[in-house]
Formats: structure tokens, C-alpha cells, sequence
């Protein structure tokens, strides 16, 4: 679970604090802490650089997609980039023994885990070098190196022996971070080795199952919408879920079979707008992705929502603004998944007005978190469902049962913004 060079190299990250890591374990289930970072200078290229990210997913999963029904191997472009939004959420991972921490980005739409953007990787007496060079583009950033097998800890009682890490020789767009903690299907793991092109590299969450340390193969994930440049807010659980992060039950989604969503956390959905239940987008497949900031349709579905809300576009921010009369005018924005309608309130789609200046934007205008994905319905991938969306809502990523959750949670109707 971003990327444009330009942008990055024009970002500075806020530090970010971290908090001491509260270890919950309770039937195999544990929980990680994980921090929320926010740009403190933004740009206006915020939102083409999304567009950009969203059409690297699309490619690459048609690639992907090519490869597979023809028996080949699909180029090594997981396109899913996770640094030049305005926010990520990172997790201080220890790498060896004694361990090394690194601060990696939380990636649900990539599976490669790796170390050394920012810190340089340190062996230690765990550190076992493979015979394969690693390789992944992500959008306009990308890392190439060497696959090491090394001890990998979450927290406390979360250690993984022999977990396979990349370690960089060389990356592009990346800054403030260490790497990736890729938590995204293992098959797009698949041909990011070299000469091992055809050899799925298990994720934590994969081994951590396969090890008996958690007893299902799935993943909850907790973010919260905030309006400070640097929070330690959200929490991964490891083999479950947290109930205190959530409220009500879980609604699972299939695995949609609509290439080439299907490539990654791919889910089926429709959106309508307002009480009449106005149609935004039919019911089409698009992606879950901690790796995005908005929530992105497809471009005549945007169409639909800028007209139903009377937004404008604004040059500065790439985004849509509201006047105030329009503002109190916004609808919900209905997402419907597998039957159940999760509601966006009015306030959810706003941008956190604090940090409009972070992202280019004017102090005390209204922005919208909606945007184009730069492509009309029908790519096989209309929409990603990003931070704006699962930070309204409680997501869980079953690899067990090849599904994506998701619940309401005290923040689903809260007015942050």
C-alpha cells in the first residue's frame, strides 16, 4: 500500500511519533500499532499523482492477467505506489538479531516486504543471502536489490524466522520511509525475483499463519481520520480482528472474478448519492488499497457525483471544492457491498480542513476526498476505495476464504473535518 518523484522529492514528512507498542494476544490474535504520517507541504500535482497510481494498478493487473491465461511471465510492476499521498501509515518492523527497526509503509496492494530506502539494512547472524536479485516498480518509484531470508518482529510474541525481505541496492520515490511492508495477495509477489521469476514469496501474514503464531490467515486493519500532521492512530491485528476497533458485525465481499481487480483486494460495489439514492456508479469492481489517499472512480462516474454535489473543480489542489451553501447541502454518498449500504456522511467527504494547506489548498475552503480515476467504467477496475473511505471504516483482508470486511466504527460518523 502513491508515487510521483517530483513530488516526493518535494515532500518533506512530519516526524512522526511512535507509541510503545501494546501487545493484545488473545487466541493467536495480535495487534500492532501503527502510525499515521502527513506531508507538510503539499502540492498541486496531489491528485494527478493519484491518477497516475490508479492507472499503473490498472496496467499492471491487466498484465498480470495477459500473463497468466497465456502461461508467461507478466513484467514485475506492482503498481500500487504508497509515498507521495498526503498520508501514510507506517509500522516500525525489527529486522534480524539483535533487530534493526526500520519504518515501513503499509501496503495492501503490494506483497513485497523490504528495507533500505532511508536506513541502511545491518546483518546480523540471521541474515541468510538467496541467490535472487528482487526488483519492483511502483508507479514512477521502485527499489532493485538482493532477497535476503532474515528474522522479521511486528511486536512482541510476532516474530518470523526466516521471513524473505528485500534488501535495496537502489530506490527511487521514496522519502521519510525505510520500505514496504507489503501485506497485499501473495501472487503479486510473482516475478519480482530473478532467476526465480515463477516463485511466490509468502507474506508476514502468510508465514506468521504457516508458523502456527496466529490461527487464521487474515488481517484487520484500524485507521481513524485525524486532524494533526502526526498521530500514532491505527493498529493492524494479525489473525483476526479487534472488536473494540469496530461496532456491529462484518460484512465480507467476495474476491471479485472481474479482471483485473481480481489481481488484488478486489471487491464489487455500486454508489449512489442522497436520499433519492442517485446513481453514481452500477455496480462495477474496483479495489480496497491502504496505498491510497481518496476514494477514485471512474471518470464518468466523477462526472455524476461533481454534478449531483454542485462541486468545482480547484486548480490548486486538483481536487473538487464546495461553497458553503453547497456544503450544507451534501449528501451521504452510499457505498452498497454485497447487500449492505456503507454510508459516507457529508463530513467524511471533506478533506480535514487543517491541513488544506498541506496539499496546496487555501485555509477554510471545503475539498473533497472524491476524484477521477482517469479512466470510464468498464476497465475491469473502476474504482479504489482508499484512506478516505477505510478510515471511515474497519477493514479485515481474509486470504483464508479469498474475501475483504468491512464494519462501522465510532469514526464513521464523526466531524474531524
Amino acid at each position: 500500500m502513491a508515487k510521483f518523484s517530483a513530488l516526493l522529492s518535494a515532500l518533506v514528512l512530519a516526524s512522526v511519533v511512535y507509541a510503545t507498542p501494546v501487545v493484545q494476544i488473545n487466541e493467536s490474535i495480535i495487534t500492532v500499532p501503527i502510525a499515521k504520517k502527513i506531508a507538510l507541504t503539499g502540492s498541486a500535482n496531489f491528485v494527478e499523482a493519484e491518477r497516475q497510481r490508479a492507472q499503473k494498478i490498472i496496467a499492471h493487473g491487466k498484465a498480470k492477467a495477459a500473463a497468466r491465461a497465456q502461461g508467461l511471465s507478466a513484467a514485475a510492476v506492482v503498481g500500487v505506489p504508497v509515498t507521495n499521498g498526503v498520508v501514510t501509515y507506517t509500522a516500525s518492523v525489527g529486522v534480524g538479531s539483535p533487530a534493526t527497526q526500520y519504518d515501513l509503509l503499509i501496503d495492501t496492494g503490494s506483497s513485497n516486504t523490504w528495507v533500505g530506502a532511508g536506513k541502511a539494512y545491518v546483518k546480523t547472524s540471521t541474515s541468510v543471502q538467496t541467490k535472487d536479485k528482487v526488483s519492483v516498480t511502483y508507479g514512477s518509484g521502485s527499489f532493485s536489490g538482493t532477497e535476503f531470508t532474515d528474522t522479521v518482529t511486528l511486536a512482541s510474541g510476532l516474530v518470523i524466522p526466516g521471513q524473505s525481505i528485500g534488501v535495496a541496492s537502489t530506490s527511487t520515490g521514496f522519502s521519510g520511509v525505510d520500505g514496504i511492508l507489503g501485506i497485499g495477495p501473495v501472487d503479486l509477489t510473482l516475478d519480482t525475483l530473478s532467476p526465480d521469476t515463477n516463485t511466490p514469496i509468502p507474506t508476514v501474514t502468510d508465514n506468521l499463519f504457516t508458523n502456527g503464531v496466529i490461527s487464521s490467515n487474515e488481517i484487520g486493519i484500524s485507521f481513524e481520520p485525524t486532524t494533526t500532521s502526526s498521530i500514532t492512530n491505527g493498529e493492524l491485528t494479525f489473525g483476526g480482528t479487534d472488536s473494540s476497533k469496530f461496532t456491529g458485525s462484518i460484512t465480507f465481499a467476495p474476491i471479485t472474478g472481474t479482471s483485473p481487480a481480481n489481481e488484488f483486494w478486489g471487491i464489487n460495489e455500486s454508489i449512489t448519492y442522497g436520499t433519492s439514492n442517485t446513481a453514481i456508479l452500477s455496480s462495477t469492481a474496483g479495489i480496497v488499497d491502504t496505498g491510497t489517499t481518496l476514494i477514485l472512480i471512474s471518470s464518468d462516474a466523477f462526472s455524476r457525483y461533481q454534478k449531483a454535489t454542485g462541486a468545482t473543480a480547484d486548480r490548486a489542489t486538483g481536487l473538487l471544492k464546495l461553497t458553503t451553501a453547497n456544503l450544507n447541502k451534501l449528501q451521504n454518498l452510499n457505498f452498497n457491498i454485497n447487500g449492505v449500504t456503507f454510508e459516507l456522511t457529508p463530513n467524511a467527504q471533506l478533506f480535514p480542513r487543517s491541513l488544506n494547506t498541506q496539499i496546496g489548498g487555501t485555509a477554510g475552503n471545503n475539498y473533497l476526498v472524491v476524484a477521477s480515476i482517469g479512466t470510464p467504467t468498464g476497465e475491469g477496475l473502476d474504482f479504489i476505495n482508499g484512506y478516505a473511505f477505510l478510515e471511515r471504516f474497519y477493514s479485515v483482508f481474509d486470504t483464508a476464504n479469498k474475501r475483504v470486511g468491512f464494519a462501522t466504527t465510532p469514526f464513521t460518523t464523526a466531524t474531524s473535518n
